[in-house]
């Protein structure tokens, strides 16, 4: 039997990858330290663009993208609309470039629901509860190193999709691969979809900018054919400029009252029908994130390794400007995974192709998501001060 395909992280890039070895009948193991798929907190709503859904649908096949894209919600009609959140006034409204992917509607889905769906048919492949800190190459393969010191079994290649702290981006690249903290916050919040009924159909962005020096924001997506079901909950997101919104204790793995609370003095001045909002949220789903990107001229070239190689936030990960990142993310996956395909399972030179190829359409990427966030969020190339990840420190 031939080497498995190890995979690290259990995140969408690694669960979509996985997915695609099983449908081309490639042995693989994907090592996650959550002890389920709904450990904790799965974040907000991803947009799915275009290339996005291509991606999904050429790992899924016809069958298996035909439910997936039956669980995303559509939106349509109302384009996009900005608010003063505030007075309440309209300042905005137009259908941007790209926002629609399919049938002329915007596509979106949950990370957690995205998660479960890419997981179907693979559900064996996964090791729950293994943390993979670094690896080891052999004579003729590669291992895993968990945190605990234990080595996993030998892999003919191992692909690092733990996400921005990815370890094996740090051991690959020497370095070269690093995150920046943007200096912008933000807080998810999930209310029942009644709380939205005074917006409408549409994507909404609302927007207060009464202090130029502390811009706030929230994006959310109001999607038809659910507005009357108070048990089906929609999602918003905030974001500050930095200096606005912070975590107690700097502590942004917070997640329930303390960033509800946060959320509801930030934006009690705010018009009355963008109150219920946050006033019927779900205080537990509340949680604080840190807003960060990759180096914002695009990905560095490293020595390539034959054996090793990296997708999604691991390689490139990028502020929620725009909604580019997962999209990039599951190109990633349909890049890898069709050219082990093609060579019916690993194959020296199969990593170097790859890269070659994501180094492209990543670095436009992040390129462009840096360029919205600066416009969107206030942020300037000296806001980048302080790295995530970066050598091994």
């Amino acid at each position: 039997m031939s080497k498995p395909i190890l995979i690290s992280g259990g995140g969408l890039a690694s669960l979509l990858l996985a997915r695609s070895l099983v449908r081309s009948k490639i042995p693989c193991v994907v090592f996650e330290r959550d002890q389920a798929i709904d450990f904790r907190g799965q974040g907000y709503r991803l947009r799915l663009s275009a290339e996005g859904l291509d991606a999904i649908e050429e790992v899924l096949g016809p069958d298996g993208f035909a439910d997936f894209y039956g669980r995303c919600g559509k939106t349509g009609g109302m384009g996009f609309s900005e608010f003063d959140a505030v007075s309440g006034e309209q300042t905005e409204h137009k259908i941007p470039e790209g926002l629609s992917s399919r049938e002329g509607k915007v596509v979106g889905i949950s990370r957690g629901d995205m998660r479960e769906a890419f997981l179907q048919g693979s559900e064996g492949c996964v090791q729950w509860g293994k943390q993979v800190k670094g690896y080891e190459e052999t004579a003729d393969g590669v291992k895993a190193i968990f945190s605990d010191g234990t080595y996993s079994e030998e892999g003919a290649m191992l692909v690092a999709g733990e996400g921005l702290k990815s370890e094996v981006a740090k051991q690959l690249s020497g370095g070269m691969l690093k995150v920046y903290d943007t200096g912008a916050r933000g807080i998810h919040g999930q209310a029942s979809t009644t709380a939205f009924k005074g917006l409408g159909e549409g994507v909404f962005r609302l927007r207060d900018n009464t202090d130029k020096n502390a811009e706030l924001m929230i994006i959310t997506n109001v999607r038809p054919g659910e507005m009357d079901d108070p048990n089906i909950k929609f999602g918003w997101t905030m974001v500050g400029a930095p200096g606005v919104v912070r975590a107690p204790n700097d502590d942004y793995s917070i997640i329930g009252k303390d960033a509800a609370d946060l959320a509801k003095r930030l934006t009690k001045d705010w018009h009355p029908k963008f109150k219920p909002l946050f006033n019927e949220m779900d205080e537990l789903e509340a949680a604080f994130w840190k807003i960060t990107i990759s180096t914002p001229t695009g990905v560095p070239e490293w020595p390539n390794s034959p054996r090793v190689t990296v997708i999604g936030d691991a390689a490139h990960s990028m502020t929620p400007a725009g909604g580019i990142g997962a999209n990039t993310a599951v190109r990633d996956s349909a890049l890898l995974g069709r050219l082990l395909k093609e060579a019916g399972g690993y194959k020296e030179g199969i990593t170097a192709a790859y890269e070659k190829e994501m180094r492209v359409y990543a670095s436009e990427a992040v390129k462009s998501s840096w360029g919205m966030a600066k416009g969107q969020f206030g942020l300037s190339d000296s806001d980048l001060t302080t790295t995530v990840r970066a050598g091994h420190d």
